[in-house]
């Protein structure tokens, strides 16, 4: 990476100081290590050969069903992409940190509540056999997972602020930490299913954890408490710099909660409705049990059901998201247009303004690359005016928005009036 970016996106960060980047570094690593260690210790350390076949097997299938939903975010992201260090980091914080946290907390509350239902069989003679799973899932997912995940949209929300910008960031943001915890949580769920019935559940597993392109479990979740850090990054009021970011958490953990709870409903309306637990009701004997229902049939119907079940918490997204885009835009006409050539020519400032929603603007008469490098550094010029605007400090004065100024300079060839 060019020492300029790196210089960008330590801008007015903590780690510009050298102490305290070497000490978030020696952190990270710290623990990324000791994650590593506590997953192996706690989990690989106990399989056999097979399940470790099976987990490396389906791991290969899941960081390919994984590309689809990083290039979708990587789609939201055109107008001012993130760093790919940072898409590095969210989907390693998720895969690693946060199932290293949540994984022997959540097998410690699974024991827990395992051990009270024990003590009290009225609960098993109402919700069944599993009703120990049942009542840990909505306890251990959702506060667990959350926090483990959350702290590092936080982290990043504190540490990177200058590439933290608004909604669709937080967004973007959260929904990679989530999709990194799907990438180990999944082969995960599937090894233990093998082990526990000799059968690799491999596409339900991804046919359910991969719903809407991987947007309807950890990504969703994890995404609306970004949401709510990108909206108090976003907004001139202050109540809501404070209550964003509660209120995206609880919409997420609502989602989770909701998710993990289904079972348990499920077996509560079974008992009111036959006075009988789930377990206790007959099953119809399926036709033929030996054949594996199609993955694209699978992944449609989770689909549907995570769309009907998930509607309200898409809703919000989407809304926001497109709320997001027409604030961008906004942003990006209204601090483009007092700028003077070679920052923007004229041509390239008419379309700005005929940006829409599913196009992304061009410089004409460069290459792609060149291309796209310019309209980021125009973007990237604009927010930050935009926010120095906010905070009421001096635009001109700015070493930052100097510093997108002279790549323009450097992009175009010195003084060079031309688009390139």
């Amino acid at each position: 990476m060019p020492q300029a970016d790196v210089a960008r996106i330590f801008y007015s960060s903590p780690l510009s100081r050298p102490r305290n980047a070497i000490f978030a570094i020696t952190v990270l690593a710290t623990l990324l290590v000791a994650s590593l260690y506590s997953l192996f210790r706690n989990y690989f350390s106990a399989l056999s050969p097979a399940d470790v076949q099976v987990f490396f097997s389906s791991q290969i299938a899941v960081l390919l069903m994984t590309l689809l939903p990083l290039a979708i975010l990587w789609f939201l992201d055109r107008r001012e992409p993130e760093s790919r260090w940072l898409y590095l980091i969210a989907v390693l914080w998720g895969a690693v940190i946060a199932t290293a946290i949540a994984l022997p907390i959540n097998a410690f509350i699974f024991q827990a509540v395992g051990d009270f239902v024990a003590l009290h069989p009225d609960i098993k003679a109402i919700l069944g056999e599993g009703a120990g799973n049942m009542l840990a899932l909505p306890i251990a997912g959702p506060i667990v997972e959350e926090i483990a995940k959350g702290l590092g949209v936080l982290l990043l929300f504190w540490l990177f602020r200058s590439e933290f910008d608004n909604v669709r960031d937080g967004f973007i943001y959260g929904a990679l930490i989530g999709i990194g915890f799907n990438l180990l949580e999944t082969p995960l769920y599937i090894t233990n299913g093998f082990h526990s019935t000799g059968d690799m559940p491999l596409y339900f597993q991804i046919a359910d954890r991969f719903a809407l392109f991987g947007f309807a479990g950890h990504a969703l979740y994890t995404g609306l408490f970004g949401m709510g850090l990108g909206l108090a990054r976003q907004t001139t009021r202050r109540w809501l710099r404070y209550a964003a970011p509660i209120g995206g958490w609880l919409l997420g953990f609502s989602g989770h909660f909701l998710n993990n709870a289904l079972g348990v409903l499920i077996a509560l309306s079974v008992y009111l409705t036959t006075g009988k637990p789930l377990a206790d009701i007959p099953e119809t004997a399926a036709a033929t049990p030996a054949v594996v229902e199609p993955f694209l049939s699978q992944w449609v119907q989770h689909s549907a059901m995570r769309l009907v079940g998930f509607f309200p918490f898409f809703l919000i997204v989407g809304v926001m998201l497109w709320q997001s885009g027409i604030w961008e835009r906004n942003v990006i006409r209204e601090q483009l247009a007092d700028e003077q050539e070679p920052v923007i020519t004229p041509d390239e400032y008419e379309a700005v303004k005929g940006d829409r929603l599913f196009r992304t603007r061009r410089i004409a008469g460069c290459d792609r690359r060149t291309s796209t490098t310019i309209v980021k550094a125009q973007d990237e010029l604009a927010f930050r005016k935009w926010r120095l605007k906010q905070h009421g400090q001096d635009v001109d004065t700015d070493p930052l928005v100097a510093s997108w100024r002279n790549e323009l300079l450097r992009l175009r060839g010195a003084k060079m009036p031309a688009p390139c």
